[in-house]
């Protein structure tokens, strides 16, 4: 006896399920929108509802209703013979769809089909079933479209992606049918593959369902419930003998020598999860787990081939802001090519834009649902990343005019010490030359291949004319120097802020390229704002907390970019705490976090005015950095900042929030500042200024002060 089976699954998953199904056996499969329809042996749908790892739903179809009407279809259903399907005296429950385009009310649907079978019941057997939500004895499902009603059997009782393992669930979970498809679509287990890593795994989907198809494990194995158990036709010695099968065939698979499964995650509680679901799965000894950050990344322990790379990392709401998520595409990409070269790669995102940002040799673009949410899996092949050096110049061959000549060959002998300190101490962003000839009033920065020129505004008493022509030779000559086209040159005028000039915008290209510094890859805008994100001058205090923060939690209040606090995770801090007014400064500095593959936990980003916050800061902290503006209002707040006034009162507050043993590093680039170290004397102060000058600001040692300040012991 055979039967005519709908087998649904997610849209998308069509092919995959009919790949599967025909690897079952099941030779006439028909292909529709989220459906297969199939010829198949009683056998072959419990082989379905055990082994497909694919489908959402098995059913059985009883009988279809002409007609658009709930009493069109309660009119069909009273006389249907349900004492073939079902006990009069058994428990039922009733599912209804729509398909798209069709409006009905679906829960009216279920109430009317319920109506039909305790009427029939009633009047040919005396008895009514009952009606049980949650494991009925037999499972209905009533779909609602054009021109009628169909109305099934449930044998699969309830969705297949449920598969009994899952005790631990953390934020966002993948379904488990869907990740078995991606899997599946990668071509996993394969003898290609001697490992898996999922370096962003959650509570471990990917992985529990890695094992179970490497160790030949029925997805259906956990489940003490079908929705066939409770119908008449069920033939339960058919179905033991099955289930037994498919625990020999368990058992015999976890014998085998296995691929590497790893995963990592940078929250424990996450890993909690992952070992709790492969327990109940029965595979945690399979499966090798590590606490990390995807900066973190290495590869698997054991693997000497050609792995999978396979992940579901945070996007959308989980993440924030969309941009924050292309940057953590755009570091799993780089990341993975360093330390996984050669391997295949399976990653999901939320938007289309995410997964080009991996940079993954294209083997197919899958559009996908987790549920409600449209996804796209991106499968690739990693290429290799090679290190890449400090950036050299080379002088473009042309002639100069005469009036540039001097400040040329100035140019030439920074460039030429400079190039020197930045190959030797691996820099490579430096300042080259800061108003060194006074006619040439302007400062010339490297971010790598690009420069950033800045004019200082001349004073009212040059000429406006004969400043511009000098402007222009310089640009000429910079361009000549350096080798450089026009489009990577970026100029900009900068003159004293006042009041809102402070925060306002210079351009609105939205152009940010990716440059570093130390370990850490940042993010710049050289066209956009006055300042580009990045304090040059900052650089050698920056990789001092680098250094000293391992297992130390930071805080960095005026964060603007966070960029000292992302120094410090890298470094290997225990938290990082990021503060600053600006919503625009901490959103790029999440970006920057997540270009570099540090995770939501344990760093916090707080949009708050800093005085009030350490006023109100209930935490202790061992490493901290305050770099404050010399002045600063805003209309988020009423209060007005002067580093000179306010300075006593924000060390005293940040120092209350500082253990014994730790370190304040204060700075600010008020050239007439003084410190009060009078009001401050119930510290050690000790101004390390020098040590946090770097080679390319040496002749102009008063661009900054800095003193380490701790309490007395």
């Amino acid at each position: 006896m055979t039967f005519e089976l709908v087998v649904t699954c997610a849209d998308g998953l069509e092919e995959a399920l009919q790949q599967e199904l025909t690897g079952l056996g099941l030779a006439d499969v028909r292909r529709e929108r989220g459906t297969l329809l199939v010829q198949a042996s009683l056998e072959q749908a419990y082989r379905i509802c055990l082994w497909s790892r694919v489908a959402s739903r098995v059913l059985l179809p009883l009988f279809t209703v002409e007609g658009d009407t709930p009493e069109a279809l309660y009119y069909e259903a009273v006389r249907f013979t349900w004492g073939n399907t079902l006990d009069p005296k058994g428990t039922i429950a009733v599912h209804a769809t729509a398909a798209r385009g069709i409006k009905t009310h679906t829960q009216y649907l279920a109430l009317k089909l319920k109506d039909a079978i305790v009427d029939h019941c009633r009047e040919h057997f005396g008895v009514r079933p009952d009606v049980d939500p949650e494991a009925p004895d037999v499972p209905l499902h009533v779909h609602a479209m054009a021109g009628g009603f169909a109305v099934s059997l449930d044998l699969s009782g309830d969705s297949l992606h449920k598969r009994g393992y899952r005790v631990a669930m953390t934020e966002a979970p993948l379904k488990e049918s869907l990740a078995a498809a991606l899997l599946l679509q990668a071509g996993w287990p394969s003898r290609d593959f001697d490992a898996l890593l999922d370096p962003m795994c959650g509570s471990g989907t990917f992985l529990v369902e890695a094992a179970w198809m490497a160790a030949d494990v029925a997805p259906g194995l956990l489940r003490d419930y079908y929705g066939f158990l409770g119908w008449k036709k069920h033939d339960p010695a058919l179905w033991q003998r099955l289930y037994d099968e498919a625990l020999q065939r368990r058992d015999a698979g976890l014998k085998q020598p296995l691929p590497v499964i790893c995963g990592n995650d940078a929250d424990h509680e996450a890993l909690a999860a992952t070992q709790r679901n492969a327990k109940k799965a029965g595979v945690a000894h399979l499966i090798t787990l590590r606490q990390a950050e995807l900066h973190a990344l290495q590869r698997p322990a054991g693997s000497a081939g050609r792995g999978l790379l396979i992940c579901n990392p945070p996007y959308g709401e989980r993440l924030g802001e969309k941009n924050t998520a292309r940057e953590l595409y755009r570091a799993l990409g780089r990341i993975s090519g360093q330390q996984l070269p050669g391997w295949q790669a399976c990653v999901i995102g939320a938007d289309i834009q995410h997964v080009d940002a991996l940079g993954f040799g294209h083997r197919a673009t899958v559009r996908l649902h987790n549920g409600a949410l449209t996804i796209y899996a991106r499968h690739g092949d990693v290429p290799s990343v090679p290190a890449q050096g400090v950036w050299r110049f080379e002088e473009a061959p042309a002639e100069l005019p005469v009036e540039a000549q001097d400040f040329a060959n100035r140019l030439r002998k920074n460039l030429k010490a400079a190039q020197k300190r930045a190959q030797a101490e691996q820099v490579y962003c430096y300042r080259v030359y800061d108003a060194d000839m006074p006619e040439f009033n302007l400062a010339v920065d490297v971010y790598e291949g690009q420069l950033h020129v800045q004019e200082y505004a001349p004073p009212k008493t040059v000429d406006p004319e004969k400043a511009e022509a000098r402007f222009r030779l310089a640009l000429v000559a910079i361009r000549h120097v350096f080798g450089l086209r026009r489009e990577n040159v970026f100029i900009k005028v900068r003159s004293r802020q006042k009041g809102k000039q402070q925060y306002e915008k210079q351009g609105s290209q939205g152009r940010f390229i990716e440059v570093r510094e130390g370990k850490a890859w940042l993010l710049v805008n050289l066209t956009d704002y006055l300042d580009t994100g990045l304090f040059l001058d900052h650089r050698p205090l920056r990789l001092r907390i680098a250094q000293e923060a391992k297992g130390k939690h930071f805080l960095n209040l005026f964060a603007y970019t966070g960029v000292a606090s992302l120094h410090a995770a890298l470094g290997g801090a225990a938290s990082t705490t990021t503060v600053d007014l600006s919503a625009t400064y901490l959103n790029w500095a999440q970006r920057n976090f997540a270009l570099n593959g540090l995770a939501e936990k344990p760093h916090h980003f707080e949009q708050a005015d800093c005085m009030r916050w350490l006023k109100e800061c209930g935490y202790e902290f061992d490493l901290m950095f305050i770099d404050p503006p010399t002045f600063s209002n805003s209309k988020r707040t009423p209060d007005v900042f002067d580093v000179q006034r306010d300075h006593v009162e924000l060390i005293w507050l940040a120092m209350r929030a500082l253990r014994d043993g730790g370190a304040l590093y204060f700075s600010n680039n008020f050239r007439k500042f003084k410190l009060d170290t009078d009001a401050l004397a119930e510290f050690v102060i000790e101004d390390i200024s020098p040590a946090t000058i770097g080679f390319d600001f040496a002749r102009d040692p008063g661009i900054h002060r800095c003193w380490k300040i701790t309490h007395r012991k």
